[in-house]
């Protein structure tokens, strides 16, 4: 069988290969459902990017659609949905992905599709005017006016200064606004290529059959020359605390606590993704139960390791009762996480940790889109799908210790960065 459940394991079985041009392809069988998920990454995101030129790899995400050789602009859309599937691309720091799910016998048209643009992109100046628009607009609605939606650029500008992922994926106004069809030209040359491209397929499909098709599809596309940009990654920890305080349109007062963790490649990540569960997965969490349930101080409180391929941040985010003061949830936050320090999980919390991250994984994984993505994280971050099937028991080896140490390590109020917003009015 493709996927194979066992008592200690998950088993997900692919291949690999690679085009004489540099594209990484990894390929999945599954034939239980009629479909294959089609999953392309390039390696770049708004790490990639310069100060005072923000912004370009999530332009591409809206350009890649404007059109090609063979595709008109939008096209894309229609020809997928016509075909009965569903598409959609995503930004990140680190990366840019496009996907497609498609009835099985339609894969060709998503290889053709991707391969197309990956050749002949129309990357001009009227594709760039009116994505430059979409962008700014889109910039407008998600960040700038709505509620808390700039908390996460500005403690990541916060925490990080002028290193990478000190700006968000989506840039700022200013420099999407003054980015020249040069610049930008520049920066799809340098990374929209084969050889900074992994593609995967799960799903329906037979293995020399589907490496016959990418061959034929991707095979002649030039490898490109320019060696792209690779930022040095920041520190771990920082030097010194840093704190903000915004006045912004939102209806009630709100925290966020970012302290620098390790990059996603690390084993300790595995000790943060159990503490993120005993901190705030359910009403017997401690920091739920401290906040929310008994000192009744925040109306709901969250914690995530944002794992990246540099140094990441575990972010604690409360937001505040009506009448209560900011200052007290956090004194609240650390005193619940010096207690972590010094005692670390029990035996009940950390099984239940550790049950919960295995049934998300394990739903995660019965899509085959999310295999895909998956096959590809492994292969562009760590460089090994087999990692893929070692998820499970990585996490099962976490012990109380390990979550002790990265919380006694890294979340020190030393070098953490707290943001504190605050009704317009209480200025």
């Amino acid at each position: 069988m493709s996927i194979i459940r066992k008592a200690n394991a998950l088993q997900i079985s692919f291949r690999e290969h690679t085009l004489d041009n540099g594209l990484r392809i990894v390929l999945h069988q599954d034939p239980h459902q009629p479909i294959v998920a089609l999953n392309l990454w390039y390696h770049v995101g708004a790490k990639n990017e310069r100060p005072g030129k923000t912004g370009f790899a999530h332009l591409f995400e809206h350009l890649m659609f404007q059109g090609s050789a063979n595709v008109d602009p939008n096209e894309h859309f229609k020809f997928v949905q016509e075909a009965g599937g569903s598409l959609n691309a995503s930004t990140s720091f680190d990366r840019t992905n496009y996907y497609e799910t498609l009835p099985s016998n339609q894969l060709e048209l998503g290889l053709w599709l991707e391969s197309d643009r990956m050749r002949s992109l129309n990357v001009n100046q009227r594709n760039l005017d009116n994505q430059k628009k979409v962008v700014i607009e889109e910039r407008r609605f998600r960040y700038d006016n709505r509620p808390y939606g700039t908390m996460y650029e500005k403690l990541f500008k916060c925490a990080y200064g002028a290193d990478p992922y000190s700006w968000p994926v989506i840039g700022s106004i200013e420099d999407v606004e003054q980015a020249s069809l040069e610049e930008v030209q520049a920066f799809h040359a340098m990374y929209y290529r084969p050889g900074n491209a992994t593609l995967s397929l799960a799903g329906d499909i037979d293995f020399d059959s589907a490496l016959r098709s990418i061959e034929h599809y991707f095979g002649d596309i030039s490898p490109g020359s320019e060696a792209p940009f690779r930022p040095e990654p920041p520190a771990v920890s920082s030097p010194a605390q840093s704190r903000e305080t915004v006045f912004d349109d939102v209806p009630h007062p709100a925290l966020v606590i970012g302290a620098k963790m390790p990059a996603l490649t690390s084993e300790e990540v595995y000790a943060f993704e159990t503490l993120t569960y005993l901190l705030t997965s359910g009403k017997s969490s401690r920091l739920y139960n401290k906040l929310v349930y008994t000192s009744r101080l925040a109306q709901s409180v969250s914690s995530f390791p944002y794992a990246l391929e540099h140094p990441g941040l575990f972010i604690i985010h409360a937001k505040a009762q009506e009448g209560k003061a900011l200052e007290d949830i956090e004194a609240e936050i650390w005193s619940v996480l010096e207690e972590t320090q010094k005692e670390g999980p029990t035996d009940q919390e950390l099984a239940k940790a550790k049950n919960r991250y295995e049934a998300a994984y394990l739903r995660s994984m019965m899509q085959v889109q999310s295999r895909a993505d998956a096959m590809n994280a492994f292969a562009v971050y760590f460089n090994d799908v087999s990692r893929l099937n070692q998820e499970l028991e990585a996490i099962r080896q976490v012990t109380a210790d390990d979550v002790q140490a990265v919380c006694r390590t890294y979340l020190q109020q030393q070098n953490a960065t707290v943001l504190y917003y605050l009704p317009k009015e209480q200025r």
